[in-house]
């Protein structure tokens, strides 16, 4: 386990973290990943799960995580949410930054991602972690079909 601050930490995630990661998929997103698609990230060579977890007076809590893959020498993002409660505290970069340094030390030269036009908040935080929009996927989200943009950032 990775402390970033005294009460802040990045850590890989565990089946016995699956409840909770569920409750903030259902949260944070209209169209969350089912528990067996979750869990089956646990169970890939190239997926990698890391959560953010905060010490309380209740103990430590998961705040956050991120999905990704390494596959050669690219990252590709999937999945980024902070529970709703604790968002715009930084937990979402630092959670992404822990990803990106993995990546880095995996040889990745490249790491992509793909984020729904309409959001604002995390496009511009992609953007201040040096990712650059490079396209459009047209009707990407089966939800409502919302056009995703592209980005990539280079190592």
């Amino acid at each position: 386990m990775r402390q970033l601050a005294s009460a802040i930490h990045i850590r890989p995630m565990t089946h016995h973290d699956l409840p909770k990661v569920m409750d903030i998929q259902r949260v944070a997103f209209t169209n969350p990943w089912s528990f067996d698609m979750v869990q089956k990230e646990l169970t890939q060579e190239w997926s990698t799960v890391l959560l953010v977890e905060e010490d309380g007076p209740g103990g430590v809590e998961v705040r956050g995580f991120s999905i990704f893959w390494l596959v050669t020498d690219e990252m590709h993002l999937l999945n980024v949410a902070i529970d709703h409660a604790h968002r715009r505290r930084g937990l979402g970069r630092l959670v992404i930054e822990a990803s990106l340094e993995k990546a880095r030390a995996h040889k990745c030269r490249i790491a992509t991602l793909e984020v729904r036009r309409s959001n604002d908040a995390a496009i511009a935080l992609y953007g201040s972690l040096g990712f650059r929009a490079v396209g459009m996927r047209p009707a990407y989200y089966t939800d409502n079909r919302e056009d995703a943009v592209v980005m990539i950032k280079d190592f």
